[in-house]
């Protein structure tokens, strides 16, 4: 019975390996084919995707346009890739400011403490009272509409996370004894936090702002359905889907179907590599993904 047991075991964490090494492997490929697609597409293929051609419009999936058209004949793979393009760029630059805005606003408080840490973490809790994307309506609402408002806007929206995060590895850092030598040795604040605290809660920051891509291009891609993010004759994901509404009503479902899949897919990848990269930072924690 006990060996029974034993072999079942083993057969259920093989299992659980292949397939955390299947999503991890295949979270990879997506990425990677994501940033070719995005870096190398536009510089070769010599097409403008903002080019008109009425006779072409709402055509369906084929050999000449794998993605179809939209309602004025544009491509929609080459306008999917140049939507993701900006996605991404916002997304990725989005996070990195929130992820800096994060560390810098945890590592402080928790190493300051007292009343500094209590009015700081005050407000990290006010600022987390208000939805995510409210605030960042309110935000984008104070700019023409663009690509770098709609970075400040997701950047100012969602650095709340990584504060506390970082806060609380940084009170876990300051109980070792390294940083209790470091303090007897007449190392100043400064230095405490840059040589030995910052460097111990780096891979956290690091994972937070991988975490942080996906949630800022779903962010931006609602700013930018709802008519606030970037202009309408821009390529994004979200405008595309929002242009594509009539033609959806209309029975046309290619120019909804394949920017929803340029949102959802590269996403899940990004979040999947992110939780094996969890994984491996804390292997007691084998929980799911939650953004």
């Amino acid at each position: 019975m006990a060996d029974t047991t034993w072999r079942a075991s083993l057969g259920g964490a093989a299992k659980n390996r292949s397939t955390r090494a299947w999503r991890v492997g295949s979270s990879a490929v997506i990425v990677a084919a994501v940033v070719l697609a995005v870096l190398v597409v536009p510089p070769l293929v010599n097409l403008d995707e903002q080019a008109v051609n009425l006779a072409a419009k709402l055509r369906p999936p084929s050999w000449e346009h794998p993605f179809g058209t939209d309602d004025v004949g544009r491509d929609l793979l080459l306008r999917c890739v140049y939507g993701l393009r900006v996605s991404l760029l916002v997304g990725v630059v989005a996070a990195v400011v929130a992820t800096v805005i994060g560390t810098a606003v945890g590592a402080l408080a928790a190493a300051s403490g007292g009343w500094v840490d209590r009015v700081v973490m005050r407000l990290v809790d006010v600022f987390s009272s208000v939805p995510h994307l409210l605030l960042g309506i309110f935000i984008v609402a104070m700019f023409r509409p663009g690509v770098w408002p709609v970075v400040v806007s997701v950047a100012l929206t969602h650095w709340l996370s990584t504060a506390r995060i970082v806060r609380a590895e940084v009170l876990s850092l300051r109980s070792r004894p390294y940083v209790d030598a470091a303090i007897s040795g007449g190392a100043s604040r400064t230095r405490v936090i840059v040589r030995h605290l910052l460097p111990g809660v780096l891979p956290q920051a690091g994972l937070a702002a991988v975490l942080m891509v996906p949630h800022a291009i779903w962010h931006e891609s609602a700013l930018s359905f709802l008519g606030l993010g970037l202009p309408t004759h821009q390529a994004s994901l979200g405008t595309l889907v929002q242009s594509a509404r009539g033609s959806l009503l209309a029975g046309d479902w290619w120019p909804t179907l394949f920017p929803g899949l340029f949102i959802i897919v590269p996403t899940l990848a990004i979040a999947g590599l992110a939780g094996a990269w969890r994984e491996r930072i804390n292997p007691r924690r084998r929980s799911e993904l939650m953004l």
